[in-house]
């Protein structure tokens, strides 16, 4: 599989080529992206691994393969991960609305989430 990752990330599409150059060294919120990234038994084209995002392009292939697209988001979210699905089209030709759109999701990642009432409190550790 890592073999196969290193394969892809040596072919990438246009769109991925784009895109890499703004998430690579942690251009985009400070965050660490990975590209071509195994999870096993699927390779996701960047994944942001400490908040858990995933960013997908598609190409024209993805229109016929909409339940397998499905299936692999499925297999990611079970393992914790959120998948966000671009157009490569869109990210070459609106790119800035495509990253504003991954900001978007990274900050309801990184945007805690409240804990249930008096849960995490100091008052209930006593």
């Amino acid at each position: 599989m890592i073999s196969r990752a290193r394969s892809l990330r040596h072919r990438q599409t246009d769109a991925e080529r784009l895109l890499w150059r703004f998430l690579r060294n942690r251009q985009l919120a400070g965050l660490k992206f990975r590209r071509q990234y195994p999870i096993p038994p699927y390779i996701a084209d960047f994944v942001c691994v400490e908040t858990g995002l995933i960013v997908e392009i598609d190409g024209g292939q993805h229109v016929d393969s909409q339940l397998r697209d499905a299936n692999r988001s499925q297999h990611f979210e079970r393992l914790g991960y959120r998948t966000v699905r671009y157009w490569d089209n869109d990210v070459l030709l609106k790119t800035s609305e495509v990253l504003e759109a991954i900001l978007l999701e990274l900050g309801r990642t990184l945007t805690p989430t409240p804990l249930p009432s008096g849960e995490g409190c100091a008052m209930n550790l006593l």
